[in-house]
């Protein structure tokens, strides 16, 4: 596997930042990680981080390179700030970052596949949620995204820090019938007669967020999406997230094994 860093130059940002990628690389020369490259374009996985990590997080607090290796995919790993991955100002366009202009520098950087077929997206937290807005707004582009330990209703970050729930949803309270409702979004892409993308979710029983996740899960299973849902003991933690990705990868590429 080959682990790249890749500072540039945002136009939609106006700032340089940066995203780390794992391209897929032929060895057998290192033990536990033999690495498999795909017969053409591998597929892409699109993995976001939490609101309180940055594009490195996934690499420092789990074994992403080698859990992907034997799979031949590519894995983005962008930066994504305190944003929740939406356009919290002109001058922090995130949204328009993650959904337009990054997946261009990806097809340009790298020889990677653009099929809908070969596209995926996962996060925790923060990163579940923008994984989940990116599936709901984009179909014709995934054909899954994964949420660990989503944070799909913010009333916490509204309670605990209110200036900067403010900051980066504006003055509303209430998100129904925004471009910031997934459940809104989700609705709405289900009776588009679109093609809908598989949904994968994970949360502990014991994270703060548990009861929002089980709340969405009831909602996106009776609006008709495959979701498949999984629950065990834990936190918000990477205890919790470490054995999520692995299972979620199974799932997403049970067929490249």
């Amino acid at each position: 596997m080959a682990l790249i860093k890749c500072d540039f130059y945002s136009e939609t940002l106006g700032i340089s930042t940066e995203f780390a990628a794992i391209l897929p690389q032929n060895t057998t020369t290192q033990i536990g990680m033999d690495g498999k490259e795909s017969s053409g374009k591998p597929p892409v996985l699109y993995l976001l981080h939490g609101m309180s990590d940055d594009h490195t997080i996934w690499g420092r607090r789990t074994s992403i390179e080698r859990y992907v290796a034997a799979l031949g995919i590519a894995v983005i790993m962008p930066c994504g700030a305190r944003s929740f991955y939406r356009n919290c100002n002109p001058q922090m366009r995130y949204w328009d970052f993650l959904s337009q202009e990054l997946p261009e520098l990806v097809k340009k950087f790298f020889n990677v596949s653009d099929r809908r077929e070969d596209t995926y997206v996962a996060g925790l937290s923060m990163g579940g949620y923008g994984a989940f807005k990116l599936a709901f707004n984009q179909p014709e582009r995934f054909a899954a995204a994964a949420s660990f330990s989503g944070s799909f209703e913010n009333r916490w970050l509204e309670e605990c820090n209110p200036t900067e729930y403010h900051y980066i949803f504006g003055n509303r309270e209430d998100l129904t019938g925004t471009e910031d409702d997934l459940l809104g979004k989700a609705k709405a892409l289900a009776g588009s007669g679109k093609e809908m993308p598989r949904l994968y979710m994970g949360c502990g029983t014991e994270d703060f967020l548990y009861d929002v996740n089980v709340e969405y899960r009831d909602k996106l299973q009776a609006m008709g999406y495959d979701l498949t849902y999984r629950e065990r003991p834990g936190v918000h933690s990477w205890d919790f997230w470490d054995v999520e990705i692995q299972t979620a990868l199974d799932w997403m590429f049970k067929d490249r094994k």
